[in-house]
């Protein structure tokens, strides 16, 4: 692969600001990052995005179902397609991530392990960091993906299949949902916390760390004092409201427990119609996930793309504007998506940085989304490990 130069007016490595940058790539990894306005070395093909682009790391999305298809019944969709259409609506979904400049995508539930397929096979796709099917109760949230298991000997079994299968991460249905009929309403628990040590201890064993699905005020409480690396959703949501208890925030704020808030929409002509239920707790998990951002949490953004029409794969831009309602600035919401994300998955270092030896996984965009983050989404060139796909 010929060594490239990549110039742009602005960078942001994930973590600061700089003016004028050349990032140096060789190999699908970054050489070097040079800000002194040094011409590039002899033989190396220059690629000048031009004084008005923004150059930062590819976005990482710790939460996506890429076998959803963001339709009006995701669910009956994923269960009606073979193994084949599945796959394919996954390259699809998939594809429409990077195009976006989503280089770097967890999918945190799918169906006989399709998303390890589908990152066997891709050549130019994002890096999938995949759970494989969730683990679950039998009957309970998401059990239609094949993750049910029940008892410490099946819990342990469920955890060694992942690691053996080579998942990136372990899934565990800890509350239930609203998209699965006959489940477990969203404030239910649907383990134990002997079940969950069971899952945490194994994964943490075999060197996994663990995504937990968490609604339930409960739930997140039994998720914390498990160790779980990342709570999911977080919503504190009670059989009739929401109980963000005050101790409960601040423990999770003093832990180095990663929250995953599923927020994004994409913004259309029709109001998002959400079941009365779920409305009528709205504004308190807002209120919930502000008191944890004051607090200091570590807050990643996960999408949860595919659940819904307003949740494409491709929503994560709309999620870091829509974030800094909750009081980040957008200079946090980009660390959100980008170095602190890479955190939350455990790519740390080779994900969400522009810095020596990490991945080449660049998005560029005209103008300064420190000053507009709608800007995020007029994309101007896209890098996935030094190719440029966009």
């Amino acid at each position: 692969m010929t060594p490239l130069a990549i110039h742009a007016g602005l960078m942001f490595d994930g973590t600061n600001l700089s003016g004028p940058t050349t990032v140096l790539v060789e190999g699908g990894r970054i050489t070097g990052v040079d800000t002194t306005g040094a011409p590039p070395p002899d033989g190396v093909d220059l690629i000048d995005l031009g004084a008005d682009t923004f150059l930062m790391p590819g976005l990482v999305d710790p939460h996506v179902h890429l076998g959803f298809d963001a339709g009006l019944d995701p669910v009956t969709a994923f269960t009606a397609a073979d193994d084949t259409e599945l796959l394919a609506r996954m390259r699809t979904a998939a594809d429409r991530a990077l195009r976006a400049g989503i280089t770097t995508v967890r999918d945190l539930g799918d169906r006989d392990y399709l998303a390890l397929r589908l990152r066997a096979e891709f050549g130019e796709g994002p890096e999938i960091l995949a759970a494989g099917p969730p683990i679950t109760t039998p009957g309970g949230h998401c059990h239609f993906m094949g993750g049910a298991a029940e008892g410490a000997a099946a819990l342990r079994a469920a955890v060694r299949e992942r690691h053996e299968r080579d998942c990136a991460v372990v899934k565990i249905m800890l509350s239930g949902g609203n998209m699965t009929p006959g489940s477990p309403p969203p404030h239910e628990s649907q383990y134990s916390p002997a079940d969950l040590r069971v899952v945490v201890d194994e994964a943490h064993r075999l060197g996994l760390p663990v995504a937990a699905h968490a609604h339930g005020t409960q739930a997140i409480r039994d998720a914390l004092a498990a160790g779980v690396d990342s709570i999911e959703h977080a919503t504190f949501v009670t059989a009739d409201g929401v109980d963000a208890d005050p101790a409960l925030l601040a423990a999770i704020a003093e832990s180095d427990t990663f929250v995953s808030v599923t927020i994004g929409v994409v913004p259309g002509d029709s109001p998002l119609v959400l079941p009365p239920e779920v409305a009528k707790r709205v504004e308190a998990v807002h209120e919930a996930l502000r008191s944890l951002y004051k607090l200091g949490a570590r807050i990643v953004l996960g999408t949860d793309a595919g659940i819904m029409p307003v949740k494409p794969h491709d929503v994560l831009p709309y999620a870091i504007a829509q974030f800094t309602v909750e009081g980040p600035s957008p200079l946090e919401a980009l660390t959100a998506a980008t170095s602190l994300a890479a955190r939350a998955c455990g790519v740390s270092g080779r994900k969400g940085r522009i810095a020596v030896g990490a991945d080449a996984d660049l998005l560029a965009v005209t103008g300064n989304p420190l000053d507009d983050l709608d800007r995020l989404r007029d994309v101007r060139a896209v890098f996935r490990a030094g190719v440029r796909v966009r």
